[in-house]
């Protein structure tokens, strides 16, 4: 009975273990950081962001021919499909398709100034999820 009750009390300790992972509803923007993993409410999908690489867009205190391109590399985990990775840019600002789900890139902070360099944890994406 004893070594029950000591297997019980241990399972829940181990399920208070484990973090709760942040959810978003379907057509609502989201913010992450490098690193961040949040799952999409009725997607069977998380998303993780990677990281920026490329980041060439025109700083705001400069004047350039062109807007430049920084590339967000996201993670898509799919509980009922393989795991994908994908490339968002800031270029084009083109959503990438996921099975019957729409991923839109809406925005990447901070945006460059000539005087500041951009520290790779420093990145912020915002994300939205449609079907």
């Amino acid at each position: 009975m004893r070594f029950m009750l000591l297997i019980t009390c241990l399972a829940a300790l181990t399920a208070c273990d484990r973090p709760t992972l942040p959810t978003t509803p379907l057509n609502e923007e989201f913010v992450l950081a490098p690193g961040d993993t949040i799952a999409v409410d009725n997607a069977s999908i998380q998303i993780r962001f990677d990281r920026v690489t490329g980041d060439s867009r025109c700083p705001g205190d400069a004047i350039c021919i062109t807007g430049g391109d920084a590339i967000v590399h996201v993670e898509v985990i799919s509980a009922l499909a393989a795991t994908r990775r994908y490339e968002l840019h800031t270029g084009n600002m083109q959503p990438v398709t996921h099975g019957d789900l729409t991923i839109h890139l809406v925005q990447l902070a901070p945006y460059p100034f000539s005087t500041r360099t951009i520290q790779p944890g420093d990145y912020r994406v915002t994300l939205r999820v449609t079907r």
